[in-house]
């Protein structure tokens, strides 16, 4: 994306009326960000479901100012600017209607990954919420995921500290600009944080962590991910409302059980109750429900079929069946794969040829 195309796009994103679902009704119409100062603002007001008050500021200059030095601003801190069609923008993000039409980054944020998921709860978590972060990650260490969350206390740094133990990618979704760091007690994790995934944000140099933001940013912390964990959550809270926008995206919701007298878990047990979310006891559940696979199963599998079509339909059979159940006799294979004696015994020397069976001592014989 151009220069002038991205200050077009933050002229467009900073202007009052204007959110992210009218800037790409606009953009559609006219082509371009900048297409669309260009254009009039009777012809703009054709648009379906566009009136004069959102368009009022349009094209009032200050916006223009404004656009320019926050441009100047990322440029000169090296924060990258993804415009939501550009390859570069998350995926998934780009299929939520009122996903941002920029995103700013810093880190070394790679998201060719697809496996993505967002971690969400309580500020508030408890000993039982710390452990489920430190084992959850634990299990899907193997997998190699990319863990999204907020930086914030509980839930938030507890996940993302784990990730970063573990080597994973995490990012961090903000309710600010990338100037600061909040809460501030967090900045001590944020080189460690850079190095292997980073901080994304909607917001520019000028905006504070208010309450608002917070509630904004849940929807890419949900739309940028696969699927979203509650880990604890009382029965009201920002988590399940990152839950509620995730279902809303027909995207997966987990939630970890606990005591129904337990006040931080009220939250997951209701989405479970009310059929919001899935159960969650263990990663496990995740990989399955998800569809996941470890590299080396992936690996042993593509292996398998390349193997399968090197050998005939008698062949596949007893190699399956030696692989099922190990060392065997050439007569319990015969049995077992009820086939003639003399056929059985061709074959193991066809396959012994092939390498894929090996003999052993007193008529045995095992899979590669």
């Amino acid at each position: 994306m151009t220069e002038p195309e991205i200050i077009a796009a933050l002229r467009l994103q900073s202007i009052p009326n204007i959110g992210d679902v009218t800037a790409k009704k606009l953009i559609a119409h006219c082509g371009s960000p900048s297409a669309i100062f260009e254009d009039k603002l009777q012809h703009l007001l054709k648009i379906d479901g566009i009136g004069k008050m959102t368009l009022k500021d349009l094209f009032d200059t200050i916006h223009l100012e404004e656009a320019q030095n926050e441009f100047e601003f990322l440029s000169k801190e090296g924060i990258s600017i993804s415009y939501f069609m550009d390859d570069d923008y998350p995926a998934r993000l780009k299929h939520c209607v009122d996903g941002p039409i920029l995103l700013f980054q810093r880190g070394n944020i790679d998201l060719n990954n697809q496996k993505i998921i967002s971690v969400v709860g309580t500020r508030n978590v408890t000993n039982y919420g710390t452990s489920f972060c430190t084992q959850f990650i634990e299990e899907l260490a193997p997998l190699n995921p990319i863990i999204v969350s907020g930086f914030a206390y509980g839930v938030d740094i507890s996940i993302q500290k784990a990730a970063m133990d573990h080597g994973l990618q995490t990012i961090a979704c903000m309710a600010h600009g990338l100037n600061q760091i909040y809460p501030k007690v967090h900045a001590k994790y944020e080189t460690k944080m850079e190095k292997n995934g980073g901080f994304v944000t909607e917001f520019w140099s000028n905006s504070q962590p208010n309450r608002e933001n917070f509630l904004k940013r849940n929807r890419i912390i949900a739309g940028i991910s696969e699927a979203t964990v509650v880990i604890e959550s009382a029965e009201k809270g920002g988590s399940l409302v990152t839950a509620d926008i995730a279902h809303g995206y027909h995207r997966d919701v987990f939630a970890v059980p606990g005591r129904a007298t337990d006040k931080w878990s009220k939250g997951c047990n209701d989405l479970i109750k009310y059929q919001k979310a899935h159960l969650l006891t263990s990663a496990a559940e995740l990989v399955y429900l998800l569809g996941w696979e470890i590299e080396e199963e992936k690996q042993e599998k593509t292996v398998q079929k390349q193997l399968f079509v090197e050998l005939d339909e008698t062949e596949q059979s007893i190699y399956s069946y030696l692989q099922i159940n190990g060392k065997q006799l050439l007569d319990t294979v015969a049995l077992e794969c009820n086939l003639p004696i003399f056929k059985v015994s061709s074959t193991l020397l066809n396959m012994e040829m092939k390498g894929v069976i090996r003999p052993l001592p007193g008529k045995m014989f095992e899979a590669v």
